[in-house]
């Protein structure tokens, strides 16, 4: 694979979106530094983020990294609606990269009628027309992206808020070694002819082949979804998965008697060096009891010390995975054609 042959199929130019995820990181840190932040925290008691797609899988990482050290559940909703015990004691932050998210809008507004505080982040649209009115906390970034190519906007100024809020403590040694580690893999992804281009590497497994993605539950359980997201959405293939160690207690067992399809699948297990020791444990044995179905299961290791730089180290090699399974499979990563579909008809209805 050439980077000619690369741009004859990337027409869009995915590749410069995700080989420029550091920039973008960087930006990211910015933005949430220099956000005006006034809100009253006193008396919070949990935290939500309200958003779908590429909006909402910022969220998720957040309440993964975060769960140690959150002294109040943080969850994550993805629907119109919110849950009935949504109000004055909880933050609700509404995330919307157009702002224009209609499941999202619909929970807005649920959350204005309930007198609930709200933080908006988004790049226009009805969402920050909403946070103008009605004086809510609000975090411009970019537009002009597709939302999944735009993670590190949904993430990094909420963590930075959350921090300069006062609901956990200042990260910045952890952010300066995420992008040393994110800077050090662009160089090997970003070309397909380097020799430890392990997302090339891992593509080409895939090529032909359904994906299964298992890991940890802990802090890896976002990532997991991050990486079959960006396959199914950039690399026009479907995937899936489940984590450790709830599939060990129901999936295992389906390991079993679609003998044929089983052989042609590519099992992925992403795993850190601080995963729980007895998940280790489960993950070894797990993948003994999956090779007598498949030849086809990798390790994925995460890199760096810090927990952020481990599971940004995971995401930014998934996103990488997909782009060059989308080359692979001739498909342009950045349209999606049917998503834009969705939304017509229902924009009709």
């Amino acid at each position: 694979m050439t980077l000619e042959q690369i741009n004859a199929v990337d027409i869009s130019n995915m590749r410069g979106r995700i080989a420029a995820f550091p920039e973008q990181v960087q930006e990211a840190i910015r933005i949430g530094n220099a956000a005006t932040i006034s809100m009253k925290t006193r008396g919070i008691r949990q935290i939500m983020v309200s958003g779908l797609g590429g909006s909402a899988i910022g969220g998720d990482l957040l309440r993964s990294y975060l769960a140690p050290e959150l002294a109040i559940p943080f969850l994550v909703n993805r629907h119109y609606t919110l849950p009935r015990f949504v109000g004055p004691t909880t933050l609700l932050i509404v995330s919307s990269y157009s702002g224009n998210t209609e499941e999202t809008i619909s929970a807005h507004r649920e959350a204005l009628k309930r007198r609930t505080p709200v933080l908006c982040i988004t790049s226009g649209g009805k969402t920050a027309s909403l946070a103008r009115r009605h004086r809510s906390g609000l975090i411009s970034i970019p537009g002009g992206s597709p939302p999944r190519a735009a993670l590190a906007y949904s993430f990094f100024p909420l963590l930075i808020a959350l921090s300069r809020m006062g609901f956990v403590h200042d990260k910045d040694r952890d952010l300066r070694e995420t992008l040393r580690v994110l800077d050090a893999q662009r160089e090997r992804f970003a070309f397909p002819d380097h020799p430890a281009n392990t997302a090339l590497a891992i593509a080409r497994s895939l090529q032909g082949r359904l994906g299964i993605v298992y890991s940890s539950t802990d802090h890896f359980d976002a990532v997991n979804t991050r990486w079959r997201g960006q396959i199914a959405e950039n690399g026009k293939a479907l995937c899936f998965g489940h984590v450790l160690p709830e599939m060990n207690h129901n999936e295992l067992v389906g390991w079993k008697t679609l003998r044929s399809q089983m052989s042609e699948m590519q099992v992925l297990f992403l795993r850190d060096r601080k995963d729980h020791p007895r998940v280790r444990v489960r993950m070894d044995i797990t993948r003994r009891l999956i090779e007598q179905y498949t030849p086809h299961v990798t390790d994925v290791w995460s890199e760096g010390r810090s927990l952020l730089a481990r599971m940004f180290s995971l995401v930014y090699l998934g996103d990488w995975v997909s782009f060059y399974l989308a080359i692979l499979n001739r498909e342009d990563p950045t349209p999606v054609a049917v998503i834009d579909y969705l939304k017509k008809e229902l924009a009709a209805l």
